[in-house]
C-alpha cells in the first residue's frame, strides 16, 4: 500500500489492519469463532451424540471404584466421546459444551451491559463535569473500595433459589464490571472535551447527546474495544469461579466451573482424572483465544507500535 494513501487511512483502520498482521491476534480471533460456533450449536452437538446430558446411567459406572466411571479414560467410547460423570453417568461431552455456551453466554451479555454503561458514564462525565463529574467520581471509588467477591457470595447464598443463577451472575457481575472502563473512558475523554473539533460542534448549537456520540465516542473506540475484548476472559473465570464455589448456576445446569469444582476430589484420589482434564482444557481454550484477541486488539491501538502500513 502507497504512503499517500495509508497517511489517509484512519487510525482505527490502521489499527485494525495491525491487527489482522497480528499472526496471535488472528489464532485468537480463529478460537473465538470456533467457540462461539459450538457454544451456539451446543444443542445440535447435543442431538447428534444421542445422548441426554441429564439423564443418569447407572450401569456406566464401577461400584467397586466408588462410582468412577468403567473404563479406560473415564469411560470414553464411541457414544460418550468425553466419556462420562462420576456417580451419575451423565454423558461429560453434552455437559462441557453445556457448560460453554453457558459460560460464554454470561460472559459476553455481561461484557455489552458493562461496555454500554461504562462507556456512556465515563464520556458523560468527563463532557458534563462539574457536580456529576465529582458523583461520578465517588460511586467509582466506592466500587472499587468495596468487597465484591465477599458481596457476590453472600447475594448468591441468600438469594431464593427460584431466582434464575444465570441472571444473578449477570446482574451481581455487571453492577461491579463497569466501573474500570468508566474511569479509563473518563481519563482519556477528559483530554477531548477541550479539542478544537468539540468546541466547533459546541459553536453550532450541537447537543449534549449529539457530542458525546458523534465526537468523542468515534475517538474513544480504540480503548473501548481493548477492554471490551480483554474483559470476556475475565468474566469467564469470574463466572467459572463463582460456580467452583457453588454460588454460580445451580445444578443440573451445565457449568465449567462446576463441573471443575466436582472433579477436583475424583483427581485427588486418582480414581478418575479424567473428570477434569475436558471442562478444564475448554475453559482453558476460551480463555486463551480471547485473551490473544484482546492481546493483539490491544497492541494494534497502542499508539506507540503505530507504523505506516
Amino acid at each position: 500500500m502507497s504512503a499517500s494513501v495509508a497517511s489517509v487511512a484512519s487510525p482505527t483502520r490502521l489499527a485494525l489492519r495491525r491487527v489482522r498482521r497480528d499472526r496471535s491476534a488472528r489464532l485468537g480471533a480463529w478460537l473465538v469463532i470456533f467457540l462461539l460456533v459450538i457454544a451456539v450449536a451446543a444443542p445440535l452437538l447435543v442431538k447428534l451424540t444421542g445422548q441426554d446430558p441429564y439423564s443418569y446411567n447407572i450401569g456406566l459406572l464401577d461400584p467397586a471404584r466408588g462410582g468412577a466411571p468403567k473404563g479406560a479414560i473415564g469411560g470414553a467410547s464411541a457414544e460418550h466421546w468425553f466419556g462420562v460423570e462420576p456417580l451419575t453417568g451423565r454423558d461429560l461431552f453434552s455437559r462441557v459444551v453445556l457448560g460453554l455456551r453457558t459460560s460464554l453466554l454470561i460472559a459476553v451479555v455481561v461484557t455489552l451491559i458493562t461496555t454500554t454503561v461504562g462507556t456512556l458514564v465515563g464520556i458523560s462525565a468527563a463532557y458534563f463535569g462539574g457536580w456529576y463529574d465529582a458523583v461520578v467520581s465517588r460511586v467509582l471509588d466506592f466500587l472499587f473500595g468495596f468487597p465484591q467477591l465477599v458481596f457476590m457470595i453472600a447475594l448468591g447464598i441468600i438469594v431464593p433459589a427460584k431466582f434464575p443463577r444465570w441472571l444473578l451472575l449477570i446482574l451481581v457481575i455487571s453492577v461491579f464490571g463497569w466501573a474500570g472502563l468508566a474511569r479509563l473512558i473518563r481519563g482519556q475523554a477528559r483530554s477531548l472535551v477541550t479539542r478544537e473539533f468539540v468546541e466547533a460542534a459546541r459553536s453550532v448549537g450541537s447537543s449534549g447527546w449529539h457530542i458525546i456520540t458523534r465526537e468523542l465516542l468515534p475517538n474513544l473506540l480504540g480503548p473501548i474495544l481493548v477492554v471490551a475484548t480483554m474483559a470476556v476472559p475475565g468474566f469467564i473465570g469470574l463466572e467459572a469461579a463463582l460456580s467452583f464455589l457453588g454460588v454460580g448456576v445451580p445444578p443440573p445446569t451445565a457449568s465449567l466451573g462446576r463441573a471443575i469444582s466436582d472433579s477436583i476430589v475424583w483427581v485427588y484420589t486418582g480414581a478418575d482424572p479424567w473428570f477434569l482434564i475436558f471442562p478444564g482444557l475448554m475453559l482453558f481454550v476460551t480463555v486463551l483465544g480471547f485473551t490473544l484477541l484482546g492481546d493483539g486488539v490491544r497492541d494494534g491501538f497502542d499508539v506507540r507500535l503505530r507504523r505506516a502500513i
